[in-house]
């Protein structure tokens, strides 16, 4: 089992900055894949970044891409998202996810077995 919980969110303006941190327990990140994936409303969950088990490579979408970036910290055992270059788009529910297994498929909400509950970011024009 892992436990997932997010924080960070908020209320920012375009052009701004956040951080979201995903704390993890049950399992040590540096074991795990990680992923952010982000809910509009009416729409589905897409995904934003990813970090492999090794923590060695990353994956971010082409939206996000050069504005976003997604780290970790094994003494902490959390994983951030730092989001910079804010734009009202981006606006949304952002979710953590944790892949332990074997058959991660960093992209799709299918391949993540442990989810946080969300957190709130909304950009302000």
């Amino acid at each position: 089992q892992v436990q997932l919980v997010e924080s960070g969110g908020g209320l920012v303006q375009a052009g701004g900055s956040l951080r979201l941190s995903c704390a993890a327990s049950g399992r040590t990140v540096s074991n795990v894949a990680m992923g952010w994936f982000r809910q509009a409303p009416g729409k589905e969950r897409r995904f934003v970044v990813a970090i492999d088990r090794s923590g060695g490579r990353t994956y971010i979408a082409d939206s996000v891409k050069g504005r976003f970036t997604i780290s970790r910290d094994d003494a902490k055992n959390t994983v951030y998202l730092q989001m910079n270059s804010l734009k009202p788009e981006d606006t949304a529910v952002y979710y953590c996810a944790a892949d332990p297994g074997g058959s991660w498929r960093y992209w799709s909400i299918t391949g993540y077995d442990y989810w946080g509950q969300g957190t709130q970011v909304t950009v302000s024009s």
